[in-house]
């Protein structure tokens, strides 16, 4: 893997949305690894003897973004955001289908002060966190997508202030507020 700049991942990140299809294999060997920490992250909070592996979530998180053809990529930072999106959507698609085939099994709830979110010790079920996400997100969308970023997408205050276009302040701000709503919304059951 060679290494880049944030400006040539981000000249490359244009060059695809222009469609330079060479663009799009360098971008995926500088961006790699920076797809398989996220993937890794993902793989940790899943049970130990999960069936999907963190290759196999790189590899389809990838063919889902080589997808998306009209997007219209403004950096790095966009680009891991979008990234971690779909590797949650297909860990969520990936979970209920596995409920499906159990035929009423049930998700495990979760409290959200055992996540790392609030707690800093384990990380609620993807289903339970997908749909204290969604309610969050009907609420409040821009919280959501903070949610989303920073504990999903593991991007910093400064990254997810640039991909939303808001002050980092804001985004403090906003992520102590979503954190403190989620926590009521599995706790309470409330919203």
């Amino acid at each position: 893997m060679t290494s880049a700049s944030p400006d040539e991942i981000t000249l490359l990140l244009h060059a695809w949305s222009n469609g330079d299809r060479a663009s799009l294999d360098k971008l995926l060997g500088v961006v790699y690894q920076e797809l398989r920490r996220l993937a890794r992250r993902y793989m940790r909070q899943e049970r130990p003897d999960h069936t999907l592996q963190t290759t196999a979530l790189v590899n389809e998180a990838y063919l889902r973004l080589v997808n998306y053809r009209k997007m219209q990529w403004q950096n790095r930072a966009h680009f891991l955001a979008v990234a971690a999106q779909a590797m949650r959507r297909i860990l969520v698609e990936h979970a209920r289908g596995r409920l499906y085939d159990k035929r009423g099994g049930g998700a495990r709830r979760v409290a959200l002060e055992d996540a790392p979110i609030v707690g800093g010790r384990r990380v609620p079920d993807m289903i339970a966190l997908d749909d204290a996400l969604k309610e969050l997100e009907a609420v409040d969308p821009r919280k959501g997508r903070i949610v989303e970023l920073r504990f999903i997408g593991g991007l910093s205050i400064e990254e997810t202030a640039e991909v939303l276009r808001i002050s980092t302040a804001t985004v403090e701000r906003e992520w102590r507020s979503a954190k403190a709503w989620l926590y009521r919304a599995v706790t309470d059951g409330k919203t």
